[in-house]
């Protein structure tokens, strides 16, 4: 069985698959019906058919980079290349060992007591509402959730996840503007013991103006939670835009600065044609990502899955 077989047989499989399918079909339309339309004119793997994968990736928003190593992969080991069937495949399986989901952890559980998720990223990231839809995903996972509204500079940021809190019937601890983000920190820590919750979900503010602030601040909010709770962030995510594609990788050199970043949360994807910047996330930053938004519901934040991913942006080219 072909490498790209299995990855479908995988993809039918998932109960992801339809929100795959329809959150990444801007990205579909970018890559795979791009590839399908090298069938036409093929003749076998040359100087033209790398430069067409080429500029298929970086359109994809790959990266120059990321898409150098992944097209002289191609060319090295492709010599049992003959036709477009498995030219596809074989691109395919070098996209999937790329990104090796071998090496991820998986997400850290405190079983002694309350999960501490601290969500990090810039404003306008969607960090906010992505923190809303992890209620939802947990809820659904039968958890006890309750959220943290730690970001405390931006105006509306408290209302706004207060509102969702409240819409999808969990306790949200929360300060006032411009109080001490660590201060609600430690009040929702003591709330989560008290109360027996099983997973905390800590919004917190994106500004990047001082990074030595942003240092300090994200510092601060490591030691208070640790000490409230053992053990705690077990996770902290960066909420990603992956409209912003390669800036938004830049701004997460910055924060992988401040803070030990345990994965990436990459939203709006069914809101951009560039899906490859998955490929480029897992090559510079070295790090997994845990969840996609493929959709404005809080239903549509979904694990990322890299056989549906691969599925989710070739669909169609075997068609």
């Amino acid at each position: 069985m072909s490498v790209f077989s299995k990855i479908k047989e995988a993809f039918v499989k998932s109960e992801d698959k339809d929100k795959y399918l329809s959150g990444l079909d801007r990205s579909k339309k970018s890559f795979g019906d791009r590839m399908r339309a090298l069938s036409n004119n093929f003749h076998g793997i040359d100087d033209d058919l790398l430069e067409q994968i080429m500029v298929i990736l970086l359109e994809s928003d790959v990266g120059i980079h990321t898409a150098q190593k992944i097209v002289d992969a191609f060319e090295s080991n492709g010599k049992h290349v003959k036709d477009y069937d498995s030219m596809l495949d074989y691109l395919i399986s070098i996209l999937y060992d790329f990104y090796d989901e071998s090496s991820d952890e998986p997400i850290k559980i405190n079983e002694e007591g309350p999960t501490v998720i601290l969500m990090v990223g810039v404003n306008g990231s969607g960090k906010t509402t992505t923190s809303a839809k992890l209620i939802q995903y947990y809820k659904e996972q039968g958890k006890k959730v309750a959220v943290a509204a730690a970001d405390t500079f931006r105006a509306g940021a408290i209302d706004q996840i207060d509102t969702w809190a409240n819409r999808l019937g969990v306790p949200c601890i929360k300060g006032k503007m411009n109080q001490d983000p660590s201060s609600v920190l430690v009040d929702a820590c003591r709330y989560a013991k008290e109360n027996d919750v099983d997973i905390l979900i800590c919004d917190t503010a994106g500004r990047l103006q001082n990074k030595t602030n942003l240092m300090n601040e994200l510092s601060k909010m490591h030691r208070v939670v640790q000490r409230e709770i053992e053990g705690a962030p077990q996770e902290v995510w960066l909420v990603l835009d992956a409209t912003t594609g390669q800036n938004g990788i830049s701004q997460a050199k910055v924060f992988l600065e401040a803070t030990d970043v345990t994965g990436i949360v990459l939203t709006k994807m069914d809101g951009t044609a560039k899906g490859g910047v998955v490929l480029a996330i897992r090559d510079l930053l070295h790090l997994p990502v845990r969840f996609l938004g493929l959709g404005e519901k809080p239903a549509d934040l979904r694990p990322f899955d890299i056989n549906a991913f691969l599925m989710g942006i070739t669909k169609g080219i075997e068609e």
